[in-house]
Order: structure tokens, then sequence, then C-alpha cells
């Protein structure tokens, strides 16, 4: 499935998009709070498109790659930590350095917003921040996500457990896409967790 707004397109990684995943993943500050990277092979952008389709049936992940009408790919966001019963999940975005400040990101979480709750019926969305990442945490509460707390030495990359900042959006408080977005296609049933959800 893919989705579309002004500027961006949410769609299915594929093989032909590992080498320029390589390229902005290769940024040490781009990876600097995640659990992986930064990039030095082709072959780990690769693995990690391998095992999305899979992922996605199972519920596990949903991700997509963001391309952007004129500069192609510039990033990746999705879903993980699917609970079907609670209608929750986690949303994840990064975006290679020179997109920083662009817009991008507002765009990219609207769209996976307008999935979350408008085609996949998940009544909360919460997201992650690493204290010290300050960017972050400003685009967060700019979206309307309210920090609810920091969980202790819950995230490790490499050998050091981070304290992790934990923010969450309700269904109610979700205002919608502040622009019109095309959905094409629909996501895995894994992933419509309310009776009869459809795209919209």
């Amino acid at each position: 499935m893919q989705l579309t707004g002004p500027s961006l397109t949410l769609r299915y990684a594929e093989p032909g998009d590992a080498q320029a995943l390589l390229a902005l993943a290769s940024d040490r500050e781009v990876t600097r709070w995640f659990s992986w990277g930064p990039y030095t092979s082709v072959q780990e952008p690769l693995a990690y498109i391998e095992r999305l389709a899979g992922e996605r049936d199972r519920g596990e992940r949903l991700d997509f790659v963001i391309e952007h009408a004129e500069r192609g790919v510039i990033g990746v966001t999705g879903l993980s930590e699917l609970a079907r019963r609670d209608r929750r999940a986690m949303v994840g975005t990064w975006l290679g350095r020179e997109h920083w400040g662009s817009g991008a990101n507002a765009e990219s979480k609207a769209l996976i917003l307008h999935l979350s709750f408008d085609v996949c019926g998940l009544a909360r969305v919460g997201a992650y921040s690493n204290p010290d990442n300050a960017r972050s945490t400003r685009a967060l509460e700019k979206l309307g996500f309210r920090h609810e707390g920091v969980l202790r030495a819950w995230h490790r990359h490499g050998d050091t457990h981070h304290d992790v900042n934990v923010f969450g959006l309700l269904r109610e408080d979700w205002p919608g896409a502040p622009f019109a977005v095309v959905v094409d296609g629909q996501p895995p049933p894994a992933w419509l967790v309310r009776p009869g959800a459809a795209p919209s």
C-alpha cells in the first residue's frame, strides 16, 4: 500500500531502495539515538528490506520508505509494538540529515497517523525519544503528542542503556491530517484492529 500527501509518499521499501538508505543512514548523526547503525554496507539495508514483508504480515512492524516527489527516498517511518487488543502501536521516523527541519517529519508523521487512526482503527499511537534529543522531543510535541514520563534504562545501544521519554497521542486528540491524504491499497489484516476498518 502507499499513502500520498502534498510532497511525500509513504510506500513499502524495495531492494532498489537499499543504496539510498545506505547513503542516508551511513551518517552517524542520523543513527545516533538508535540501537542499529550506522550502515557500513548495502547488505545491511538489503537485509532490513527483506525482513519487512514477513514483519508486516505477522503484525510486528509496518514500515514505509518516505519518498519525496523531487528528491527520492529521504528516510523511513512506520509502526511497531502493535497491541491489537488495546488498539495501540508505537511510531518511529528517521530522515537523512539534509532533510531535518524541512517539514518532512511533520508531513510523514501526519501520513502515518492518518494510517494509524483512520485506516487501521488504532486508539493510541505512542513514541519514544532520548531525553537528550531535544529536536525529536520538540517535533513530537508540535504534533500533539503528550510527554507521559521517562522509562529508565529502557533502550540499549551498543553497551550502553539509555533512558527514553515516552509520548502518547490518542485518537480523540488527533485533529486529522492538515491536507488531503490519498490511500492506495490497505495494510495486512494484522494491522486492521477495528472491525470493519478500511481505507478512507
